[in-house]
């Protein structure tokens, strides 16, 4: 995953960089800076509107008591959008303005539905980690185990020393 970053941090200058030329070269170069800040103008008003509308329909399924996981996904979607979207370059415009698009948004939530691993925040590796290690997760026996406790604080040292309460341990030098 580390190596698919970084190579995107070196990629993906050098292609904006290579666009920028094409599309200057094309229509001249105030025309290109126009057109990059008007994406970004454009997709920060969908990127408002679209985002307001996803904050309404997770308020409403957590009113109906349902995890909005759609709309947080959603969310997530569009704030990456945004962030492509004001990124300046025309390649992360085209990545910004698809997160944008609901049946985009579907798309790559199915993919990611079919491909991911759910690893519950208990463990590391999760279940079907450990499984495949032939190791037992941890509450497979469905053990419970009942306990007290009580908070136990020590009492706070002298600041003094040892010898206490500031006075020179009674030597009269």
């Amino acid at each position: 995953m580390g190596l698919v970053v970084l190579v995107l941090l070196i990629v993906m200058p050098i292609a904006e960089i290579a666009m920028f030329i094409q599309v200057g070269d094309a229509i001249g170069l105030w025309p290109t800076l126009g057109a990059i800040i008007l994406t970004a103008v454009i997709g920060a008003a969908l990127l408002r509107h679209q985002g307001s509308a996803v904050l309404v329909s997770a308020y409403k399924s957590m009113d109906a008591g349902r995890v909005p996981v759609k709309e947080i996904f959603d969310g997530a979607c569009l704030v990456l959008g945004g962030v492509f979207l004001l990124t300046p370059g025309f390649i992360t415009d085209t990545i910004g303005f698809l997160l944008l698009i609901p049946a985009v948004r579907m798309m790559i939530a199915a993919w990611v539905m079919r491909n991911a691993t759910v690893v519950p925040p208990s463990h590391p590796h999760g279940r079907a980690y450990r499984q495949e290690q032939g190791q037992p997760w941890p509450d497979d026996s469905g053990a419970v185990i009942d306990g007290e406790y009580e908070t136990v604080q020590e009492k706070p040292k002298d600041i003094e020393g040892p010898r206490g309460n500031g006075q020179n341990g009674g030597s009269n030098g």
